[in-house]
């Protein structure tokens, strides 16, 4: 279960975080409110995902 790292978490009953794949970097937005949340890749300006590139060193 060491393959996503929560890197950051804002919020209590509305919540947002943001999720680091350790094996390939792509990072991941969760957003949550009550009983519903979704899931989705981080897109940057592009349109393409945000990437941690020296994941081992950032985590």
């Amino acid at each position: 279960m060491d393959r996503f790292k929560k890197v950051y978490r804002q919020g209590v009953i509305e919540v947002l975080e943001v999720w680091v794949d350790t094996e390939t970097g792509v990072n991941y937005l969760f957003k949550a409110n009550g009983y519903a949340g979704g899931l989705t890749a981080l897109l940057d300006k592009d349109g393409k995902p945000v990437v941690t590139h020296d994941i081992k060193e950032d985590l």
